[in-house]
């Protein structure tokens, strides 16, 4: 995701142990967790549950006792309680040796193969500025890495338009499907080849979630990125974010559509309820700019949103970092009304159930 931005956060120790790690309620024997559970800058999580039953969390570009990350990993047996691990991309690719604009990674697994989606900047783009930043795949036989980029560009444009990749494989049709999208334009979708690592033959992307031009300034739908899509049958949910991640103008939320149809077309929150907005996360209590979030579900069957805030009483790592660039991650189980996922009460800050494990 776009970082107004774009200095690297120094970077805290690992999450401390107290009030993180699950504890036991001595009255009901209840694991419960508090936010943040990784008390880190680790922007814009993605969490998957590989196949060894560990959760892996992967994030923006950051910074460890003074060295770069390019991509950061995290793992955990219980979705509080989590483990640094690394650096996901220690070898930059060819095309982006002399940059350090990696965001936004998602990845997935299929047939022991661990597939790394992410965004960089070219070093084209150092001398010539109108490049701006490009979608990347990498491939690993391990979720914590190393993953090896593919040589090349999935594809690349001007400004930051190609950023936020999220791969997912329809249900229904089975396609596998590439969503992408920011600067300012739309959440866009095409279909992946079967290498999952280009775009198929003879297909073109697919706008679905449009900004509002607008110069109010409470409209989140002013800039959407940061898409995740999961089916809850019979609707394809679409959570996105919108407006300003972080800086002096912070404002940021998280939003959400649905569909019948992975590839649209997505209606809002908004468009199909008449609500001010179609955030399901905003700025609350401690936590400001809240979103770029994924979902992952426990073994109850509960989704949980994992997603990045800034908390008001640290917003930077260091001193000379810029306000609202300290973007740790939580977690809150979503609950679902009337055909539409909602926040239970977040971003929560108070002790409460934790996710349930096998």
């Amino acid at each position: 995701m776009r970082i107004a931005v774009l200095a690297l956060a120094a970077l805290s120790a690992c999450a401390p142990p107290s009030g993180r790690a699950p504890s036991a309620d001595a009255s009901a024997s209840t694991a419960t967790y508090t936010n943040p559970v990784l008390d880190i800058n680790f922007p814009d999580p993605t969490v998957i549950r590989a196949s060894d039953g560990t959760y892996y969390a992967y994030a923006t570009q950051g910074e460890r006792d003074g060295t770069p990350i390019n991509i950061q990993v995290a793992r955990s047996r219980d979705l509080v309680a989590w483990e640094r691990i690394g650096d996901a991309l220690p070898v930059k690719p060819s095309w982006a040796s002399r940059t350090q604009d990696f965001w936004a990674p998602h990845v997935s697994e299929h047939g022991g193969t661990f597939y790394l989606y992410y965004s960089a900047k070219p070093d084209a783009a150092l001398s010539d500025t109108t490049r701006g930043l490009c979608l990347a795949v990498a491939t690993a036989s391990r979720p914590e890495g190393p993953f090896t980029d593919k040589g090349q560009p999935l594809q690349c444009g001007p400004s930051f338009v190609n950023i936020d990749p999220m791969a997912f494989d329809d249900p229904q049709t089975g396609r596998r499907l590439l969503y992408w999208g920011s600067g300012f334009g739309p959440i866009k979708v095409q279909e992946l080849a079967a290498d999952r690592v280009s775009f198929a033959a003879g297909s073109t992307p697919v706008d679905l979630v449009h900004t509002v031009p607008t110069s109010d300034s409470t409209d989140y739908q002013r800039l959407v990125e940061g898409a995740w899509v999961t089916y809850r049958a019979p609707f394809y949910y679409m959570f996105y974010s919108g407006d300003n991640c972080c800086g002096p103008r912070a404002h940021y939320a998280a939003l959400v559509a649905r569909s019948r149809s992975a590839t649209g077309p997505f209606e809002t929150l908004a468009q199909a309820t008449g609500a001010r907005t179609s955030a399901i996360l905003e700025r609350s209590g401690q936590w400001n700019a809240p979103g770029h979030n994924s979902v992952v579900t426990d073994a109850r069957g509960t989704d949980w949103i994992v997603y990045h805030a800034v908390d008001v009483r640290r917003p930077r790592s260091k001193p000379t970092d810029d306000v609202n660039t300290r973007r740790v991650m939580l977690i809150d189980p979503l609950v679902y009304v009337d055909g539409w996922p909602r926040v239970d009460r977040g971003p929560s800050s108070e002790p409460r159930p934790a996710p349930e494990m096998q």
